[in-house]
């Protein structure tokens, strides 16, 4: 089975040294994205909204570079610093994912990649053209 690594440019996250996902086969596994910009800085510092639209359209940028979509993402986890935005999670997973929306873990932490970030979500999706075959 071939594996790709998945590349975008500019890439914020290059200082750190992790993938930011891999294509394996027909299935995508994507690194944790956070509210990082183009230029590798956190964006919305105090606000979860901000944050949270950030790091979900950093997430569909890499799908998309692996040869995917938001729409095709069937695993998720959320990390959050405060579960006092969970509610604002559910709606959001309305917004962002389709149904019938991904399996889901949400999990509170106490610090992510800096301690200004309020929100990183990983994900696992099917390349588009697998999703289009499977349904």
């Amino acid at each position: 089975m071939k594996t790709e690594r998945i590349v975008i440019k500019p890439d914020p996250y290059e200082p750190f040294r992790p993938a930011q996902g891999y294509r394996v086969g027909d299935l995508l596994f994507i690194s944790g994205q956070a509210a990082i910009d183009r230029n590798g800085r956190i964006v919305g510092v105090g606000d979860f909204d901000v944050q949270a639209k950030q790091a979900f359209e950093n997430l569909d940028c890499v799908l998309r570079a692996g040869g995917s979509s938001l729409k095709n993402v069937v695993k998720v986890r959320i990390f959050l610093t405060g579960l006092c935005n969970f509610d604002k999670i559910v709606e959001l997973r309305g917004k962002w994912f389709t149904a019938p929306h991904p399996a889901d873990t949400i999990v509170e932490v106490s610090s992510l990649v800096s301690p200004d970030a309020m929100i990183e979500i990983e994900a696992m999706a099917v390349a588009d053209k697998a999703a289009e075959r499977s349904l």
